[in-house]
C-alpha cells in the first residue's frame, strides 16, 4: 500500500544522484503579513514585476528578495523614502548570507542588534566565540556550511471585555528556528515552538476538537486555555538552475491578497513535495500533499484518516506589469478501497480532470485563476476566481443552482497614498458561493485537519476588508484592519446545511424550499461580523518588537446563540516570530 507521499525507490535514487550537481540553494522566508508587505511595497514602488519570484506564488526565496533590493539600488530610479531605505537594509540584513557586500545607505546601522551593543564584531584577527552575524543569535557561513540559529518567542497579556464580563487573556510561545545550506547545494529549515495560552471565545469556536486555528494537535488546559506544539521543516535543492525541489512540512500560498481563495496558510502545516520551475516569464508549480481527514469515521487503526491533493499552478508575466495565473487541484482519498496516494496524479504536466475521468473517480476537482496588475506607479490591482463545480447551462441562466460553486476576489494596494510618504492602503472584496469547497465527504472537501485550505469563513459569505499601514518613524508602525462580512449560517444545533460549513457533505444541502435552484449567497441564518483591529508596533532591535493592540469584534444575528462580541486589549513582546493575526 502507498501511504502518504511515497515515491518509488528509483526516483529517490535519481534525486540523490542529482544532488551531486545541484546549484546554490536558498531557504525561504516564512509567512508573515508584515514582512511580505515590505517586499510587496518595494515591487509596487518599482513599478514592474520582480524577475526573481512571482508575487502570487509564496513563500519567496531569500536570495530572490536580496536580488530585488540589488535591482532597485542598481537602477536608482525608484523614489525611495527614508523608511524604504531602512526596509532595504532590514531585508538585506535578514538574509545577509546572500549579500556579497552589504550596501551602505544612510541607515546602514538601523535595526541591528549590534546597535544596542548586544553583538559586537570581534577585534581584528580574532574569531567570534559564539555569536554570529548581527541578525542571528548564532551563525556560521563558509563555502561548506551555512547555519543560522535563532531563538523565537511571543508573549502577550490582555483582557477581553465582552458583554460587561472581563476575562484575562495570555499567550506564551518559545522555540527555535534553524536554517542553512550544506555545500551551497542542500538547503534546510526547521522551526519548533511550544505554546500555551488563553484566547477569546471566538478563536476557540473556530477550532476542531483537539486542534487550534492554524495549528495541528492541541490540548485543553485546566485554566480554560490551550496547549499546542508547532513544528515546520523542509529540505530544498536545485537539480537544475531553473528547478527548485522542496520536501517537508509547511504552508504553501497562491495569491497576492490578504486572503487567498485558492490556497492559503489558514490551516495547519501539512506534508508536501513541491517542484517550482521558473523559465523567464513562466513560473510553474507542482505540489503534491498528504493531509489529515479529521472526520470521526476516518480513523484507521488508531491513526487519523489521510487525504491527498495534487496541485498545478502556472504563473505568467504577460508584460512587466501584468501577471496571470492558472490553478488546478484534485483532492482525494482512497480509504474506501484500501489505498493511499493515487500514482496517476504524480504526472507533473497532465490535466488532472482527464486523470479523474480516466480512473473513473469522483474526486474533488478545482480550477482557479489569479491576476496581478501594476497599472500605474504606487498601485497594484489583484484578483482571484475559483471554480469548484458548475454546469454551463446553470451558470448563465440565472437559476442560482447549488452547482454554481465558485468564489471571487478583487483587491488593490496603494502605497504612499495621496502623496503621503509611508502611508499604505489596501482594499479587498471576497465572495464565496454556498457549498463551494465542500464535497460528499471530508476526505474530498477543501480542508486539512478540519480547517479550510482557502478562506477561514469557509463559504456562503461576502467580505469587505480595509487595511491601513503607516510607518511613523524608523521604529514606530501602525496597522489597522477593518473587516465586514455577511455570512449565511446553519441554525444552531441543527442538521440543516445552507452551504457555509464546508465540513458538511453537500448531499445534505437544504433543498426543501426551492429545490436545487435559488441557492443565494448569504442564505440561512444571517450573521454579520464587524471586526476592527488596531495595532501599534515598536521595533526594539532586529526582529524584536513590542505590540499594543485593540481589537473589537461583533457578530449580530437573529439567532442569539450566534451573536457574540469581543472587546480586547493586549500587549505583546515578540522576537523572530510573526504577529498572530486571527482576523476572522
Amino acid at each position: 500500500m502507498y501511504q502518504g507521499i511515497v515515491l518509488p525507490c528509483k526516483i529517490w535514487v535519481l534525486l540523490l544522484v542529482a544532488l551531486s550537481s545541484v546549484h546554490a540553494q536558498s531557504s525561504f522566508v516564512p509567512f508573515n503579513d508584515d514582512y511580505y508587505h515590505l517586499i510587496d511595497r518595494l515591487e509596487i514602488k518599482r513599478g514592474k514585476l520582480t524577475e526573481g519570484f512571482h508575487s502570487n506564488v509564496k513563500p519567496f526565496e531569500r536570495k530572490a528578495i536580496v536580488a530585488l533590493t540589488d535591482s532597485i539600488l542598481k537602477e536608482g530610479t525608484v523614489n525611495l523614502t527614508s523608511r524604504d531605505w531602512e526596509t532595504i537594509d532590514y531585508l538585506r540584513e535578514d538574509s545577509w548570507e546572500w549579500t556579497s557586500n552589504m550596501v551602505s545607505t544612510d541607515s546602514a546601522q538601523y535595526n541591528r542588534l549590534a546597535r544596542l551593543g548586544w553583538f559586537k564584531d570581534p577585534p581584528a584577527g580574532r574569531r567570534r566565540k559564539f555569536f554570529g552575524h548581527a541578525a542571528d543569535l548564532y551563525s556560521i557561513h563558509n563555502k561548506d556550511f551555512d547555519l543560522h540559529f535563532n531563538f523565537v518567542t511571543t508573549n502577550f497579556i490582555g483582557q477581553d471585555d465582552s458583554s460587561g464580563t472581563a476575562s484575562n487573556l495570555w499567550f506564551t510561545s518559545r522555540g527555535v528556528e534553524i536554517r542553512g545550506m550544506i555545500n551551497e547545494k542542500l538547503g534546510f529549515y526547521t522551526y519548533v515552538t511550544d505554546s500555551q495560552g488563553r484566547f477569546p471565545g471566538y478563536v476557540n469556536n473556530f477550532k476542531e476538537t483537539y486542534s487550534f486555528p492554524g495549528e495541528g494537535l492541541a490540548k485543553n488546559t485546566r485554566n480554560q486555555g490551550v496547549d499546542f506544539l508547532t513544528a515546520r521543516g523542509y529540505i530544498t535543492f536545485r537539480p537544475m538552475k531553473a528547478i527548485n525541489v522542496r520536501f517537508g512540512h509547511d504552508y504553501n500560498v497562491f495569491g497576492s491578497g490578504y486572503r487567498s481563495l485558492i490556497l492559503s496558510n489558514n490551516s495547519s502545516p501539512y506534508l508536501f513535495l513541491r517542484a517550482d520551475t521558473q523559465l523567464g516569464r513562466f513560473h510553474y508549480t507542482n505540489l503534491w500533499t498528504s493531509m489529515i481527514n479529521s472526520a470521526d469515521n476516518a480513523w484507521r487503526e488508531g491513526l487519523r484518516g489521510k487525504k491527498f491533493a495534487a496541485i498545478h499552478h502556472l504563473s505568467v508575466n504577460i508584460t512587466d506589469k501584468l501577471n496571470l495565473g492558472i490553478f488546478e487541484a484534485e483532492v482525494f482519498n482512497r480509504d474506501s478501497v484500501g489505498g493511499g496516494y493515487d500514482l496517476n496524479y504524480l504526472n507533473p504536466i497532465i490535466f488532472y480532470r482527464y486523470v479523474e475521468s480516466y480512473i473513473g473517480s469522483q474526486d474533488n476537482a478545482l480550477l482557479g485563476f489569479d491576476m496581478r496588475w501594476l497599472p500605474v506607479r504606487n498601485v497594484a490591482v489583484y484578483g482571484q476566481f475559483m471554480l469548484d463545480e458548475f454546469l454551463s447551462k446553470d451558470l448563465f441562466n440565472g437559476s442560482k443552482s447549488w452547482r454554481n460553486k465558485y468564489s471571487a476576489q478583487i483587491g488593490a494596494k496603494y502605497v504612499d497614498a495621496f502623496g503621503i510618504p509611508n502611508l499604505d492602503l489596501q482594499a479587498e472584496y471576497n465572495m464565496v458561493r454556498p457549498y463551494t469547497y465542500s464535497h460528499k465527504d471530508s476526505g474530498r472537501n477543501y480542508e486539512h485537519y478540519g480547517q479550510a485550505l482557502a478562506h477561514p469563513l469557509g463559504a456562503n459569505f461576502r467580505e469587505y476588508l480595509g487595511i491601513v499601514r503607516y510607518k511613523f518613524s524608523s521604529r514606530f508602525s501602525f496597522y489597522g484592519t477593518i473587516m465586514m462580512a455577511d455570512q449565511g449560517k446553519d441554525p444552531f444545533n441543527s442538521n440543516l446545511n445552507f452551504g457555509g460549513d464546508i465540513s458538511k457533505s453537500y448531499e445534505t444541502r437544504n433543498i426543501g424550499r426551492d429545490g436545487e435552484i435559488n441557492q443565494k449567497t448569504g442564505q440561512g441564518t444571517k450573521a454579520s461580523t464587524a471586526f476592527y483591529d488596531l495595532r501599534l508596533s515598536y521595533s526594539l532591535a532586529h526582529n524584536l518588537f513590542l505590540d499594543a493592540r485593540y481589537l473589537n469584534r461583533k457578530v449580530t444575528s437573529p439567532d442569539v446563540k450566534l451573536a457574540t462580541q469581543s472587546n480586547i486589549f493586549s500587549f505583546a513582546i515578540r522576537y523572530n516570530m510573526a504577529f498572530r493575526q486571527q482576523t476572522y
